[in-house]
């Protein structure tokens, strides 16, 4: 492996570095560390779980077959042409994970470790030294065999291999059983386990080692779309999303939510939030979650900590449209959170995921999304893939890397691309490619821009209490609509309803009548409607009338009727009102229960300063402290520029590596180089698979090192097994400075 590595050209090299981007990171000292770092087991399993099923499937035919590799029988192996073979091939040894000797083309050894039983065979009959009988004699013993040992063998024939016989197992079975085991069809490794050889299962199979080569990628199907409808769609769902994330901080900045004990929101919480966004509780998970990871929403660290807007919200919606959503596409594409699993009960727990908790905290969700949306981009233009011919692309592309649940998960992510505009109509947008390609956030504003309506200054007003916005409202416009007003239908153009509780809301805030007239004259292209007027006129003249403060609580109101309704109103009782002066009224419940029992049951008190004068809330004050934006923990990739560096050094390393062993060559006696620990591991490991001494340098104890021919017989746990001097001795990994083969 060490010499096939050290011949690879220099672009050979930098492929391998670019494909196994682990083995680059730390750097390796010279190229036989870089081919003992590729031999070790973690990094084999990292470019397993990384191949395709083309790939994987011709590297189990690899296995299935004595080494070296011969292109022909690997594709006969598999039922298919030679010629379709032999670029995979290739690439799994630009891989590493196939190697050429002067013999031919040869698996790594810990491929097999890997995959133990690939393609559901077990383990070669010659291996455990046990003869089998011939393909022919396989198939004639089987058209005899009892019809218990056939069903045994159909079972076993395409895997898994092992097959255990419980207790009580039926008597006709037990039999079965003993008939395989004379005539050689299956192994005992245990008392109740039966094992079918490679040999027995590939006679069983015809001669295959699979039973439907999928070499070629399976075609998307879907609905196809034109450029126009994908790119407004989108469009337009970014525009729902912005102004839910608005809404969102709007109302958590007046009434932020606790933050579970444990963490997270609670579900009546959400309920709530659902409701203020008239969305889906599924999507208004989503848009907390969505918020979050952008960095504008978070626990605001108090010592009853709750769920609030971040300063970085108040600069990000500052920003035109486009860049505010770029900030939130590059966030759902490099979050590891999973809002999809809100509400569900993950396995092993009694309780439900709770939105902005630490359980739908998912490190696979950052690979699948991007593998998700990566078929899109790679599907035909215009087209919209269903998600079933999804979910059948991506175990194609990534067969040992899917969730148990792949059709959910996928229908997830489909879900959350057209919310956030990636796609429009289940095809992908133009701003949703340019977010693939890694574009700037300048790029990627620039791609959404031609797809957001501009943003409009006024309103028109209606005589149903209504009030009707062409477009998405500037910035002043659209917060003074949402304190006066509540969104009644969002679309091409956003509908407010004007109601009591909203116009006192604006009144609670501090605006008199005649400002908020004002304000909306200004706004709107029509005069203010003459019920509109009346039913802010009539709130204000209610407004304030009854004073609340706290004595625990009083109320004082220079109406005495609306008093007297107060203390006979039995929804009041809880209150417990008492009189104690014509005009007041006090509570033993706080405050601000008390202005709000009062409220909701249809009176209108303003909160009172002890001085006498009107509480004037700061609307969407509530901010959580300043603090870093998440960064998602990616991995750091290597680029071009590294790895030509990184070749270079491998190259002037392997020099140096050189004239130190002919150095070492022209010494009397064994010299031992330095070698690092990943060196060492592959060294002690291929001497214990092919029961060959090696030279070691040992530091015992007291610090002194000592030279070992040792025979090492197996390696586990940070420690090597084998024999010294004829002596059994167990040696401390970390203590060996060095290993060459004897």
């Amino acid at each position: 492996m060490a010499d096939d590595v050290r011949e690879r050209t220099d672009g050979q090299l930098a492929e391998l570095l670019r494909r196994r981007q682990d083995l680059a990171r730390p750097a390796p000292a010279d190229l036989s560390a870089l081919a003992a770092r590729a031999g070790t087991r973690a990094s084999v399993q990292r470019a397993v779980d990384s191949l395709d099923l083309a790939h994987l499937q011709v590297l189990e035919a690899a296995l299935a077959m004595p080494s070296p590799l011969d292109a022909p029988v690997v594709a006969a192996l598999l039922g298919v042409a030679a010629d379709q073979v032999e670029p995979l091939l290739d690439d799994l040894w630009a891989l590493a994970l196939l190697w050429r000797s002067p013999e031919g083309l040869r698996v790594a050894r810990t491929v097999a470790e890997v995959l133990p039983h690939p393609a559901g065979l077990g383990p070669r009959a010659a291996d455990s030294f046990v003869d089998v009988p011939d393909e022919e004699t396989v198939r004639a013993l089987t058209h005899d065999a009892p019809a218990a040992a056939r069903a045994i063998l159909d079972r076993l024939t395409w895997g898994p291999p092992l097959a255990v016989l419980p207790p009580g197992t039926p008597d006709r079975v037990a039999e079965a059983a003993r008939w395989l085991l004379e005539k050689h069809l299956v192994l005992a490794p245990a008392a109740d386990q039966l094992v079918l050889p490679r040999e027995v299962a590939l006679a069983l199979r015809q001669g295959r080692s699979h039973a439907a080569p999928a070499l070629q990628p399976p075609a998307l199907v879907g609905a196809h779309r034109t450029d126009s409808e994908v790119d407004a769609a989108a469009g337009q769902q970014v525009t729902d999303l912005l102004a839910l994330v608005d809404e969102l901080a709007a109302e958590w900045g007046l009434r932020p939510p606790r933050v579970l004990r444990s963490g997270g929101l609670a579900v009546r919480d959400l309920k709530r939030l659902a409701s203020v966004l008239d969305v889906t509780e599924a999507r208004a998970a989503f848009v907390a979650e969505l918020a979050y990871a952008a960095g504008l929403l978070a626990d605001d660290g108090s010592l009853e900590p709750s769920w609030a807007p971040t300063p970085a919200y108040d600069e990000w919606q500052q920003h035109p449209g486009p860049q505010r959503w770029a900030v939130l596409a590059r966030a759902w594409l490099l979050t590891t959170r999973a809002p999809h699993l809100v509400g569900t009960t993950p396995a092993g727990a009694s309780g439900t995921v709770n939105a902005l908790g630490p359980e739908a905290h998912w490190p696979p969700a950052r690979g699948l999304r991007k593998d998700v949306v990566d078929q899109l981009a790679a599907a035909t233009p215009r087209l919209a893939p269903d998600r079933e011919s999804i979910a059948t692309a991506l175990g194609w592309h990534r067969p040992r890397r899917v969730p148990a649940r792949l059709d959910t998960v996928v229908g997830a992510v489909l879900g959350e691309a057209e919310w956030v505009g990636v796609t429009g109509r289940g095809a992908i947008s133009s701003a949703g490619r340019a977010l693939l390609d890694g574009r700037s956030d300048t790029d990627l504003a620039a791609a959404m821009q031609p797809h957001l309506p501009e943003p409009v200054e006024h309103v028109l007003l209606q005589a149903d209490l209504t009030a009707i916005a062409p477009g998405p409202l500037s910035g002043g416009l659209a917060t003074f609509m949402r304190l006066v007003a509540d969104v009644e239908s969002r679309g091409g153009a956003t509908v407010y309803r004007f109601t009591q509780e909203s116009v006192r809301r604006c009144l609670d805030a501090g605006w008199s009548a005649d400002q908020v007239l004002g304000a909306l004259g200004d706004a709107s292209q029509t005069p203010v409607p003459q019920p509109l007027d009346y039913l802010i006129r009539d709130v204000a003249r209610r407004h304030g009338q009854a004073r609340v403060g706290a004595m625990r609580a009083y109320v004082r109101c220079d109406d005495e009727a609306t008093l007297g309704a107060m203390v006979a109103d039995r929804e009041l009782s809880p209150l417990q009102l008492r009189s104690i002066a014509p005009t007041i009224l006090v509570s033993p419940v706080a405050a601000e229960t008390v202005l709000e029992f009062l409220r909701d049951n249809g009176f209108a008190p303003a909160a009172e300063t002890p001085d006498g004068g009107i509480v004037v809330p700061t609307t969407g004050a509530h901010r959580t402290p300043q603090q870093r934006r998440p960064t998602p923990v990616t991995a750091q990739t290597v680029d071009d520029e590294l790895v030509t560096t990184m070749v270079g050094a491998l190259r002037a390393g392997e020099e140096a590596a050189a004239y130190q062993r002919e150095q070492v060559a022209s010494r009397p006696g064994p010299t031992l180089p330095s070698t690092d620990p990943t060196t060492t591991l592959a060294v002690l490991r291929d001497a214990a698979a092919d029961r060959q001494a090696v030279w070691i340098g040992y530091s015992d104890a007291d610090g002194r090192t000592q030279r070992l021919l040792f025979y090492p017989e197996r390696v586990e746990g940070g420690r090597v097994h084998g024999t010294a001097d004829g002596t059994a001795r167990t040696l401390s990994i970390h203590r060996v400075t060095g290993a060459v083969a004897g």
